[in-house]
């Protein structure tokens, strides 16, 4: 009994020092300030390549019911906003212009979007038709979706998942299989590590995306009219499959508000020099 207590000691140490050299922040804070410090315990190759896999399995099947998009009208549309898009993310972090960037549309009645870790893009006509969304509405979804990828917010939740077992292991090796220690450590991990993300990591998207857009030239407060759409769409029909896991509300709507002062420059400069741009090629 001595020498499990001992051992588990050990373990408990050598986790949390896993756990602190696993600290990191995954971006540089940009002008909307995300400065916080995350816990990517997973490699992020692996995580891109088991990403990778998915999105591959994604793409074959949409392609098998003949409605994977990757040419024409609405697919070069989005390409150029997420070109766009994809042309200021290294303002955040230096090794995305090396990214296998990657952009599908699917053309089904879903009202989602995502973008996979490593940059990998997917968005169904449905979001686009049912709200009737503009350029600048496109690039705020886009850019919020992208800036999870930036974060790697994937790779923290799975980081996240596999701490929180660790710790359920640790605390059984201690207290035995019907031990209290093995709840309160469930429950500890739930708390910590799971539930106050999910809030964070969406604010973090809002923010950065915000940002994107508004460096590419979008106009930021597209993201507003965006949210407006979605909570006026849903009223009294239920949820999106977007708003599943990107919920919406007046809160919302407001915390966006409130990041305009820092983004709205920034969209100003971008089309500044795109006019600038423009003059001097019709000076040639």
């Amino acid at each position: 009994m001595r020498l499990l207590v001992v051992c588990c000691k050990v373990l408990i140490s050598l986790t949390l020092s896993t756990l602190l050299l696993a600290c990191a922040n995954s971006t540089r804070s940009g002008a909307v300030g995300i400065n916080r410090s995350q816990f990517l315990a997973v490699s992020a190759s692996e995580v891109d390549r088991l990403s990778a896999v998915s999105y591959n399995e994604q793409n074959q099947k949409a392609k098998e019911k003949n409605i994977l998009v990757t040419s024409g009208p609405a697919y070069d549309r989005l390409k150029a906003i997420s070109n766009r898009l994809i042309s200021q993310t290294s303002v955040f972090r230096d090794d995305t212009q090396q990214w296998n960037w990657q952009l599908v549309l699917i053309d089904a009645p879903i009202l989602n979007a995502t973008c996979a870790p490593g940059g990998k893009i997917t968005f169904y006509t449905g979001l686009i038709e049912k709200l009737n969304l503009n350029d600048d509405e496109i690039a705020a979804i886009m850019g919020h979706e992208i800036a999870h990828a930036l974060r790697e917010h994937g790779r923290e939740r799975l980081s996240q998942a596999m701490a929180q077992s660790a710790v359920a292991n640790i605390a059984m090796a201690v207290a035995g299989p019907y031990g209290s220690a093995v709840s309160a450590a469930n429950q500890a991990a739930q708390y910590i590590l799971v539930l106050p993300n999910s809030r964070q990591n969406e604010s973090e998207a809002d923010a950065i995306g915000l940002e994107l857009a508004a460096r590419a030239g979008y106009n930021p407060r597209a993201a507003i009219s965006v949210w407006q759409k979605m909570n006026k769409a849903t009223e009294g029909k239920g949820k999106f499959e977007f708003l599943s896991t990107h919920p919406s509300g007046d809160t919302r709507i407001e915390q966006l508000r409130e990041l305009m002062p820092a983004v709205e420059p920034l969209y100003l400069a971008a089309n500044n020099q795109n006019t600038n741009q423009f003059i001097q090629k019709q000076k040639k």
